[in-house]
Parts: C-alpha cells; sequence; structure tokens
C-alpha cells in the first residue's frame, strides 16, 4: 500500500504532506508521557505488520492493522504509523521520503474511523464482534479508496493501478476485520484495563 518515489505529481505529494504533518504535529502536541509506551508498541505492530509486501503495479498488498492502532490510540495513530513509514522508508526503501506525507495521509486518516468505531456503545456480545470486525474491515477499505484516489488524480496512465490496487485489497478487508476482532478479544480476555481506562478516557472528554 506504500507508493513509491517518482510516481506522484508535486501538489499530490505537497498536498498530502501538509495534511499529514498538520495531523502529526498536533498529536505530538497532546502526546502525554504515559501514552508513548502504547503509542512504540502499536508503531512496532503496523511496522512488523506492513513489512511483508507483495507488489502489483506502482503499489503492494499488506497487512496494515491500521483500525486496532487507530482504535488504542486515536490521533495518536499519526504518530505510530509516522514512525514506521520514516523507519520503514530510511531502512529499507519501502515508499520512501517524498512519499511520506502522501502514504502517511493514505494510512493514518482511516485509522481515525476505528477509534470512533471502538467508542460506540454495545449491549451485546454479538454486537462488540460486529464493531470490533468492522475496525478492522472499515479503516482499510478507506486505505484502499485514498490510494487509488491518489493513483486515479495522478493521471489517465495510472487508473488501471487504482483499480487493481481496490481489487487486491478486497479480501485483505476481509482478513484485516478477523483479525483485529480477534486481537481484540485477546487483549479484553489478558488485559481488559486496556480497553476500559480507554472507554472511560474518552467519557470523561465528552463530560
Amino acid at each position: 500500500m506504500h507508493l513509491s518515489e517518482g510516481l506522484l505529481r508535486p501538489e499530490i505529494l505537497i498536498g498530502g504532506a501538509v495534511v499529514s504533518a498538520f495531523f502529526t504535529l498536533y498529536a505530538f502536541k497532546t502526546l502525554k508521557d504515559e501514552d508513548i509506551p502504547k503509542t512504540a508498541v502499536l508503531s512496532a505492530l503496523f511496522f512488523l505488520a506492513s513489512f511483508i509486501h507483495v507488489p502489483i503495479g506502482p503499489t503492494s498488498v499488506h497487512l496494515v492493522l491500521g483500525g486496532i492502532v487507530g482504535a488504542m490510540l486515536g490521533l495518536r495513530a499519526f504518530i505510530a504509523i509516522f514512525v514506521a513509514l520514516l523507519l520503514q522508508g530510511v531502512l529499507f526503501g519501502f515508499g520512501g521520503l517524498t512519499t511520506l506525507g502522501i502514504n502517511l495521509f493514505n494510512l493514518a486518516t482511516p485509522t481515525l474511523i476505528g477509534y470512533w468505531l471502538f467508542m460506540l456503545p454495545t449491549h451485546k456480545r454479538w454486537q462488540k464482534d460486529i464493531l470490533w470486525f468492522l475496525i478492522g474491515f472499515i479503516p482499510l477499505a478507506l486505505s484502499a479508496f485514498l490510494l487509488s484516489l491518489t493513483l486515479a488524480l495522478n493521471g489517465d496512465a495510472f487508473m488501471d493501478a487504482a483499480k487493481i490496487a481496490l481489487v487486491a485489497h478486497l479480501p485483505l478487508m476481509f482478513i484485516e476485520g478477523a483479525m483485529t476482532l480477534l486481537a481484540l478479544r485477546f487483549i479484553e480476555k489478558v488485559a481488559p484495563t486496556l480497553l476500559y481506562q480507554k472507554e472511560q478516557h474518552v467519557s470523561r472528554m465528552a463530560a
């Protein structure tokens, strides 16, 4: 899902960089000391999940797990994904530095949907399971859509690649939904305070 360097128009690169910089700087500004360990762990999770790439034209397909990153971190997902993308670009050449902004925008922005979904009230087990599945499914679907839209906006020559990128991610959406559901159920079983503390924190913010 990383867009490589040398493919996109300057205006797309600049637009993605400006928007991503705004959200990332704001997330850093509001980051608290107690949030750093969790942010670091989820950054590592994203780094590892997206480490194995299957090339498809100018892009690639890989696990993202952005939904769970967003569900656990909220806006701080921009920090976690920024650090992971930066290290991947510097150490392994995945994506690159000039495309860091647009890649961050495409991958981090949809994770906020995971955060909002996570905070929806549920009263039955099956409701929670469906919601947690969607936390994995919807952010990846939106990231795939943004990736395809980015390629399409880059010119007619990229239209076929845009269609391929979207279709290629369809099976992965279901896989990520299932993995996110299992991961959140595991966390609920072994460390429920990680989930309940988050719910209480948001409740205080809304009060």
